[in-house]
Formats: C-alpha cells, structure tokens, sequence
C-alpha cells in the first residue's frame, strides 16, 4: 500500500462538488438573513482546527462585517480565568466553560450562533448549543454526521451538537476525518477543514445574495490590504460597536 496525493485531492474535490447542492445551506442562509435583517450579529464557535471555520465566518476580507469569534481563549482574554487553564488538555470537554465564554460573550437576542465541530459531542459544544437554544437563539451547526453519529456523546447529556440546532450543515468528513488509509491502521489527509470552509462561504455567500435580492446593501469587508480597505471596513464596524471582538 502506498499513499497517493493525487487521490487525496480527487476525493476532496469529489466533496467539493456535491457539497452545494445540499438544500441545508439555503436554510442556513435564510436564519443569516433573518439575524442580519433584525439588526443582530452572527456569533461563530469553533474549537481546535474548527476555530479555523469560525475565522471563516468572522472577521475576514469577502465576509460579512456583523459578525463575532468566541473561543476558549476567551476564558482568560475577557474573564478572569487563570492562562495556565488554556493548557488543560481537556478544556473543550469540560461543559461549564461554556457557560461562562457565553456569559463573557456580546449577545444580544437577535443574534445567531454558529457552532463547528467535527464530531460534535465535546462537552463545551453541546453545552454551547443547549444554553444558546435555552436563551432563544437560532443556532446553525456545521459537523460530520458520519462521526458524530459513530462516538458517544462527551455530555452528562447524552446529546450531540446535531441534536440541538435548527440547521445542520455537514461536511461529508467520514470517521476519523482522514481520507487514504495507511498500512497498519489510521488513516492521513484530512477533509473536515476544507469542507466545512466552503460550507460556511457557501452560506455567507447566499445570505449576501438575499439580502441584494431586498434590495440592501450587505455589510461585507473589503481585503485590509488594498489602499480604501481600512477606511471602508472601519466605517461598518462602528455600527456594531461593542458586539464584535478583532484580533485575538
């Protein structure tokens, strides 16, 4: 057995060609729409290489400007935790984090939630989609149903990121993640990072779409690396004052 890139690549552009079509992303886009339209804020979730995907959705040149990255850092940047905390091997499952990066978070009741996870049943993101779902928001979730219906779940309840949202978007990663088996067991060339960032642009996209279609102009940042980009971006940010973090 040898591993081939070239079949690596075909299997992730295989993914990358069936993933539009799925019925979900307009779904996903409406609730974006809806919270845009409201005056809210998309709050975006990710842990470990999801954070990756959250960065997608938050904060990026081409992306939608109303927008928010909560992370686990956030337990030491806007709390009171202690930064040895951030080296606690098990943070992401401990569900009273979540708890506390929401309570630390700039929400406001129109707001929306996106929450990525891979396999969907850490403790910090299934309590995260449940105190979100408690306090009335809509939450879009971006996982692989391949491995989340294959593990247990890591919270006391029982349930799984999927459980809880009112869309789900899957990225089509199979157990595992990684794509070309290796001799021995395990397996390399993993696809979750990819599929789920042209999921979340898919949804941007269209929500931007929608809100042409009303006749509005979207809030969407321009690259800070062309001459008018600071001037342009800085201009919509000062509407969302207070709601959105930059930077760490």
């Amino acid at each position: 057995m040898t591993i081939d890139p070239e079949q690596y690549a075909a299997q992730v552009a295989a993914l990358v060609h069936e993933l539009p079509a799925d019925p979900e992303i307009d779904r996903a886009a409406d609730l974006f729409t809806k919270a845009l339209t409201a005056g809210g804020v998309i709050q975006a979730f990710g842990s470990g290489h999801s954070e990756a995907v959250a960065m997608e959705i938050a904060g990026r040149a081409g992306g939608l400007v109303p927008t928010n990255r909560l992370a686990l850092r956030d337990i030491v940047l806007h709390g009171d935790a202690p930064r040895a905390e951030l080296d606690r091997y098990d943070l992401e499952r401990d569900p009273a984090v979540a708890r506390t990066i929401l309570d630390l978070a700039p929400v406001q009741p129109h707001d929306l939630f996106v929450l990525i996870s891979n396999s969907g049943v850490n403790g910090v993101v299934v309590e995260l989609a449940t105190l979100v779902k408690e306090r009335g928001h809509d939450l879009v979730a971006i996982t692989s149903r391949a491995h989340t219906e294959a593990v247990p779940s890591r919270h006391p309840s029982g349930r799984r990121l999927a459980d809880l949202a009112d869309v789900v978007l899957d990225n089509r990663a199979p157990y595992g993640d990684a794509v070309l088996p290796l001799p021995g067991g395990g397996a390399v060339g993993a696809v979750s990072t990819i599929t789920s960032a042209l999921l979340a642009q898919l949804v941007v996209t269209r929500t931007v779409r929608n809100l042409l279609d009303a006749g509005e102009t979207p809030p969407v940042y321009l690259s800070a690396n062309v001459p008018e980009g600071d001037a342009h971006n800085l201009t919509l940010e000062a509407r969302y004052a207070g709601r959105i973090r930059r930077g760490a």
